[in-house]
């Protein structure tokens, strides 16, 4: 795991400890993991803080008439620190996953966890065996939309700019390595682009800093590179076309539920908590 506290301020540590503290009373959480720009290496002081979880529900609520939201999500502002809470139940983020879903995959893969249970250390050997070039959708997808949006906004920002660097080359460095790396700046000279820590120092100044009109310019000619490196690297990738252990997950998952149902004292929703 990588270390909060180079990452967050301790009043950013406390507030998100309170608040997942709060969210556990309600589900089980897999995993807490940091996401955003805190994670993606080009915070600002302005920054909320993205925290993406996976909880794994009681097996006899899911199976029950009444079966709880797949999904919960939360966004406040908690003195001053504006909180981006989201929680995906197992199963769903496990479909995601063998689809190429990188949100999902970098829950369990990334180097930040606020929260993480002992099971997650074998989901995530399972997950690393399971990557397959369909992330390259995923990550191509996002980082077009991104692309699109900075080209047509009126106000161009390094924040922008940075999240379609930081997608392609999470995505390119995924595909030709098989590991996973969401921090961009811990990527820029292995693949060409370490002009682009001026980009940071602009986007640590703030979240709607904007670009000059000439490194606009600039700029867009090196976006296009980046495009072309995620296309390259699909090609050239080692991982396999399909992941390769769907059986294996699908055993996880089997066991997991079996040793979460609830206990026989439960209440009558069958929730234990």
């Amino acid at each position: 795991m990588g270390d909060m506290h180079n990452v967050l301020t301790p009043i950013q540590r406390a507030i998100a400890d309170r608040v997942l503290d709060e969210e556990e009373r309600a589900r089980h959480h897999l995993v807490v993991a940091l996401s955003g720009a805190h994670a993606y290496g080009f915070p600002s002081p302005d920054s909320d803080l993205d925290l993406k979880a996976i909880h794994v529900e009681p097996t006899d609520r899911l199976v029950g008439l009444s079966p709880p939201p797949a999904d919960a999500s939360r966004m406040e502002v908690i003195e001053g620190v504006e909180i981006d809470y989201t929680s995906n139940e197992i199963y769903g983020v496990l479909r995601g996953i063998l689809r190429g879903n990188g949100n999902y995959i970098e829950r369990v893969l990334g180097a930040y966890k606020l929260r993480a249970v002992p099971e997650l250390a074998e989901l995530a050997e399972l997950v690393r065996a399971s990557l397959s070039r369909r992330v390259h959708h995923h990550y191509r997808g996002f980082a077009t939309a991104q692309r699109e949006e900075w080209e047509q906004g009126g106000a161009r920002s390094a924040k922008k700019l940075l999240y379609v660097l930081r997608t392609t080359l999470t995505g390119t460095h995924l595909l030709a390595t098989g590991a996973l790396v969401a921090d961009v700046t811990a990527l820029f000279d292995e693949h060409g682009f370490g002009a682009a820590r001026e980009l940071v120092e602009l986007k640590r100044a703030g979240e709607r800093t904007e670009l000059a009109p000439e490194v606009t310019e600039r700029w867009r000619g090196e976006i296009a590179r980046a495009f072309e490196l995620l296309d390259a690297a699909l090609v050239r990738s080692p991982l396999p076309e399909e992941p390769p252990n769907v059986a294996e997950i699908g055993a996880w998952l089997i066991v997991l539920r079996r040793n979460n149902f609830a206990s026989a004292d439960g209440d009558a929703d069958g929730d234990t908590r």
